[in-house]
């Protein structure tokens, strides 16, 4: 409204929108390459394991060798080769973004067939069956489009399509784009244009966090709806995939735990089958603390790495609040905690952390651009350079 009554504060301009989104067909091309790789390697090396393993008299060693071939693919292939093209290729956020969040779900897809399979096979040559569990191609080509993390040979299927319902998804995800692009040029943008001109003072901070709290929480909504509820909607029904719960009630949440385990079921099962779990089948059931906090140290790892490759730079205030604050909290608001009161406690912190995390990554990004630094060394990479803007202006 605010915008419209007063013409001279409309933005009608899409330049930020087009700038991060650019360099598309590089973006395109990388993903097709890091599909492709994805659906030929990974099956092909379990398919040469799984015909020779019930013969072979070296089993250990074959599954070792063919092992070090499919971490080796993991770790350069998916690892290092798409985060080099990002970085050599200077993509701008959102296309980091693209390149990045699909290498991780690669990752994690390719790990889920090989764990879920290579014990079939193995189970099969200890039963002397005469046939070794390979799934065809086209489960597995079925399975890296299908809004799941954990491989199934089968999944429920609906009997039809609703495009209607598909055309609806995607237009809210592309209504949700422009709304947060409006939050940025809003509410942000005019804020931290010239925070770096600013002397730092803990006034100035706790007022930056403060007022980055409504555009904070308006962009952790949008990526939930336009992710967790528009786009795997869209993709389950294209695919007719049955199982739609993607999330469940997680803003009625009493406590971090029930939060964590809601807010994104589909990564929270492939972190519970394939680190909680699989922790605790190698150490013991009596490290269920311990295998916690890998889960949490592996989740909060990931995620600065999504943020320190798309941002271009390594300041790692999320991996902060995920493994000190997300810790905390996790165990002191428990599943014990019922009453109303810890719901209000748990949506406070939450504002709290969205305000911390739009104030201090914004201030950082806008510090390296109008204080650059000429020959920077290893660790001026790793030093906030919002820390030093402030002292230089």
């Amino acid at each position: 409204i605010v915008s419209f009554l007063v013409p001279s504060r409309l933005v009608l301009g899409f330049d930020l929108l087009v700038f991060v989104f650019g360099k598309f067909p590089v973006v395109f091309c990388t993903w097709l390459c890091m599909f492709c790789a994805t659906v030929i390697v990974p099956y092909n090396l379990f398919v040469w394991w799984a015909q020779g393993y019930c013969s072979s008299s070296h089993r250990v060693i074959r599954s070792l060798f063919y092992g070090m071939l499919f971490t080796l693919f993991q770790t350069a292939g998916l690892g290092f080769g798409p985060t080099y093209i990002a970085v050599s290729y200077a993509l701008p956020p959102a296309s980091r973004f693209i390149v990045i969040l699909e290498q991780v779900r690669l990752v994690m897809k390719a790990h889920s067939f090989i764990r879920e399979n290579v014990p079939r096979v193995r189970a099969s040559v200890k039963d002397k069956s005469s046939t070794v569990p390979i799934p065809r191609i086209s489960q597995y080509l079925y399975f890296l489009f299908a809004p799941t993390l954990i491989y199934r040979d089968n999944y429920p299927r609906n009997p039809m399509i609703r495009w209607g319902y598909v055309a609806t998804k995607f237009a809210q995800v592309l209504g949700s784009l422009f709304y947060a692009y409006y939050i940025f040029v809003r509410l942000c943008i005019p804020q931290f244009r010239n925070s770096s001109q600013e002397t730092f003072n803990l006034r100035g901070l706790v007022l930056c966090i403060f007022n980055s709290i409504l555009p904070g929480v308006l962009i952790l909504f949008l990526v939930f709806f336009a992710f967790l509820h528009c786009w795997l909607n869209a993709f389950a029904e294209m695919l007719r995939f049955a199982d739609r719960m993607f999330y469940k009630d997680w803003w009625n949440s009493t406590s971090y735990a029930n939060y964590y385990r809601t807010w994104n079921v589909v990564v929270h099962d492939w972190l519970y089958y394939y680190a909680y779990r699989d922790f605790l089948w190698f150490f013991g059931k009596k490290f269920k603390a311990a295998a916690m906090l890998s889960v949490f140290t592996v989740s909060a790892a990931v995620h600065e790495y999504v943020l320190s490759i798309c941002f271009g730079y390594f300041y790692p205030v999320l991996f902060c609040l995920f493994m000190c604050f997300g810790m905390v909290f996790n165990f002191i608001l428990n599943d014990r905690r019922k009453g109303p009161i810890w719901n209000v406690i748990m949506w406070t912190s939450l504002f709290l952390g969205q305000g911390v995390i739009i104030c201090l990554y914004s201030q950082e990004w806008y510090a390296r651009q109008y204080c650059p630094m000429e020959n920077p060394t290893f660790l001026d990479y790793l030093k906030p350079r919002s820390w030093s803007c402030h002292m230089k202006m």
